[in-house]
């Protein structure tokens, strides 16, 4: 795994879709890439589908969708191989959803900072938590050595998720698979029993994000988080997905959207104004 930053290419270009596969409530669609450099975990794509994408009562939204890549790959040719996980939750997801071979998707990316290697030989730890398994899925394929995955989902339907990662452990909220409860106890439950050389890498819901952050931070274990946000544009011009760190305002899809727990003070909509006076960063490029 590299901690470098693939920049994405000037531009939206198209990636037809290749195959289509369903599992559980997600949807994988994959598509080719011909011009694309390979993303790094926990970066992302702004996605959109050629046809139908307008402002019409048949067309509808305007704006492309920000998803974390699920896999990578190049293929003989060259080319990559990406994957999304998509779930139908509105009218851009579903439209997307809707693809199949053949279908055109419009993409810009790789964009936003994505995961760093584990500090100080420690042993990595994926948590994640509904289609924040996206990025999970792909660091698990960069990690030289096996990786323990905990995975939360709502029930059994997007609990098949839980397939798209190697030797997943599973939380359900209604008790249907797995673990009765949260995917947070399953995390508290490895780190009580030994947190000395753990770093973990955490995707999913803010409310999720804030636990895992929380439980981290009393255990004395560092915390890597991709948050979520909603996003116009991917590469920093529309200020819609700026979150508060210790150090002021960032955008998430420049300075994230993988952050150190450290920086934050609390996840979500309960963040408190930072301590520094409130600014944008203007360090590097999405």
């Amino acid at each position: 795994m590299s901690a470098a930053r693939p920049l994405a290419p000037f531009g939206r270009r198209p990636a037809p879709v290749v195959a289509r596969e369903r599992h559980g409530a997600y949807i994988v669609l994959e598509c080719s890439d011909p011009r694309g450099p390979l993303p790094a975990p926990g970066q992302f794509y702004m996605l959109a589908a050629e046809t139908r994408w307008g402002g019409g009562a048949e067309e509808r939204p305007f704006l492309p969708r920000a998803f974390s890549v699920l896999r990578a790959a190049q293929d003989p040719a060259g080319a990559l191989e990406l994957q999304f996980l998509i779930e139908d939750v509105g009218p851009g997801t579903k439209r997307l959803g809707e693809l199949g071979p053949g279908d055109g998707l419009l993409l810009v990316g790789p964009l936003g900072k994505g995961f760093e290697p584990p500090r100080d030989g420690r042993r990595p730890l994926l948590v994640g938590g509904g289609v924040g398994i996206a990025p999970l899925a792909i660091l698990q394929d960069r990690m030289v050595a096996d990786t323990t995955a905990l995975l939360g989902f709502r029930d059994g339907a997007h609990a098949e998720g839980a397939a798209l990662l190697r030797g997943a452990r599973v939380a359900t909220e209604d008790g249907s698979v797995g673990h009765d409860g949260l995917v947070t106890d399953l995390l508290f439950r490895e780190l009580r029993d030994g947190a000395e050389q753990i770093e973990v890498y955490a995707c999913g819901p803010p409310a999720m994000l804030e636990a895992v952050r929380s439980i981290c931070a009393e255990h004395g274990v560092p915390v890597q988080l991709a948050l979520e946000s909603a996003m116009a544009c991917g590469f920093g011009a529309c200020f819609g997905c700026v979150v508060p760190t210790r150090d002021g305002y960032v955008r998430l899809c420049l300075e994230g959207p993988v952050l150190d727990g450290a920086s934050l003070d609390v996840v979500g909509d309960r963040a408190p104004p930072p301590r520094s006076r409130p600014h944008i960063s203007a360090s590097g490029v999405r």
